[in-house]
């Protein structure tokens, strides 16, 4: 199949990649120079493990990128939107670059005789794609969806760090479609897969999505708010979700309690979700709280570092971890952002160090000290904070280079034992 990206960002190349190597002809589509000539190169504009093997395989053969909508358009069949869809403080998303990538698309259908698909694989409310992204595109076009061309929605569940795998290897898939043929199209690509593959319409395969995130939010707040319960307790709250997790209607997955949710998808999906409810005189009473306790956890890990340090003025802090997640070097909502930024209101220097993400945060936080290494940034600190579960930092053993041996762990990486250390687990 001829697939058109419209995108290069994280669920954009990720897709693309995947595409090209399970045989298609890929063309990507961006309006940055440098990701399009990138791509070209077989480098990756993002980290993703495994995207720098498919790309250096097929850029150049059967994947390659470009600015221009109408060659990607004109040769191909199919064109996924894979386009940022951010949200306001409201919650309310903003649709201006789904509207921009339909509407640029509408434009070169006009020129097409073929039947062609337009296929939403951006996060995006529920009737978005029939209200929004297919009256545009017949705008545009001059066509008639259903039956010069078709329109589907196909969500993504790919985890950062694992995309690659997640995209190769699903749990499901979803097929959103009002019309059968574009849902046969949009099924034909996944020839081969054996997981299951659910077809729906447009607008439950969006609320598919939104509610899959915003359940392992719930999952993780849940946890958050009973680890802070069992902390005031003197319970271990890994213990009690051990015991939890092994109920087979449970699970043991987003169950560890910690520092709280970041990353592009949790927090702004959550809040799409609720302002969603707004918009149709619902208030999401659950949702809301789970936003709620996943913003308080940051100000837990502050208490916690101010009871053994009460004055941070002029304090040397280490925070290690600055990726929302390990395995990614991607910094949106970072539950680090938050705690450096309460570091540096109460007059604290700060060291930080993280494995892939620091060049990402200095654009944040230009003028703190970054360190190469976990070691170098526990040298003389006076306290150390973990924000990131990155594997190396359950093998520290630096901390009697500390001035001040304190940690306080948001992630639960460090056994204290036998380390001399004054240790806070952030929740046990």
């Amino acid at each position: 199949m001829r697939i058109s990206i419209i995108g290069t960002g994280y669920v954009g190349t990720v897709t693309g990649a995947c595409f090209a190597h399970l045989g298609n002809e890929v063309i990507c589509v961006d309006v940055d120079p440098k990701r399009v000539e990138s791509i070209n190169r077989g480098v990756p504009p993002i980290y993703e493990e495994g995207l720098d093997e498919l790309l250096k395989a097929h850029a150049g053969k059967n994947l390659s990128a470009t600015l221009d909508y109408d060659y990607a358009v004109s040769n191909s069949d199919v064109s996924f939107i894979c386009v940022p869809t951010p949200t306001d403080e409201s919650g309310k998303i903003d649709l201006r670059f789904v509207r921009e990538a339909s509407r640029s698309i509408g434009e070169r259908l006009k020129a097409k005789d073929s039947y062609h698909v337009v296929v939403v694989k951006s996060t995006v409310v529920p009737q978005t794609t029939q209200e929004v992204v297919t009256p545009i595109l017949e705008e545009t076009s001059g066509k008639k969806a259903g039956l010069d061309f078709g329109v589907g929605m196909n969500p993504e569940f790919l985890r950062e760090g694992k995309a690659v795998h997640d995209f190769m290897h699903p749990d499901r898939i979803v097929i959103g479609g009002d019309d059968p043929k574009a849902l046969g199209i949009i099924k034909g690509l996944y020839a081969g897969y054996t997981c299951p593959i659910l077809e729906v319409d447009t607008k439950t395969a969006e609320m598919i999505k939104y509610v899959s995130n915003a359940f392992l939010a719930t999952k993780i707040s849940f946890s958050n708010e009973v680890g802070n319960i069992c902390k005031r307790l003197g319970i271990d709250t890994y213990k009690v979700m051990e015991g939890v997790g092994l109920d087979a209607r449970i699970s043991p997955y987003f169950l560890n309690s910690g520092l709280g949710f970041g990353g592009s998808c949790f927090p702004k999906d959550v809040k799409a979700l609720i302002g969603k409810a707004s918009e149709i005189d619902y208030e999401p009473i659950l949702l809301k709280t789970v936003l709620k306790v996943n913003d308080n956890q940051p100000h837990m890990l502050m208490s916690l570092l101010k009871k053994h340090v009460p004055d941070l003025k002029d304090k040397r802090i280490a925070v290690l971890g600055l990726a929302f997640k390990n395995d990614t070097d991607d910094i949106r909502e970072s539950r680090a952002i938050h705690v450096i930024g309460s570091l540096l209101a109460e007059g604290a220097s700060v060291v930080a160090y993280d494995p892939m993400a620091t060049e990402r945060m200095k654009r944040v936080y230009p003028n703190i000290e970054y360190a190469k290494s976990a070691d170098e940034a526990l040298e003389g600190a006076d306290a150390c904070v973990i924000a990131t579960e990155w594997a190396e930092f359950k093998k520290l053993d630096s901390f009697k280079s500390m001035r001040k041996p304190v940690v306080i762990d948001g992630r639960r990486m460090v056994d204290p034992r036998g380390k001399g250390i004054i240790y806070e687990g952030l929740c046990w």
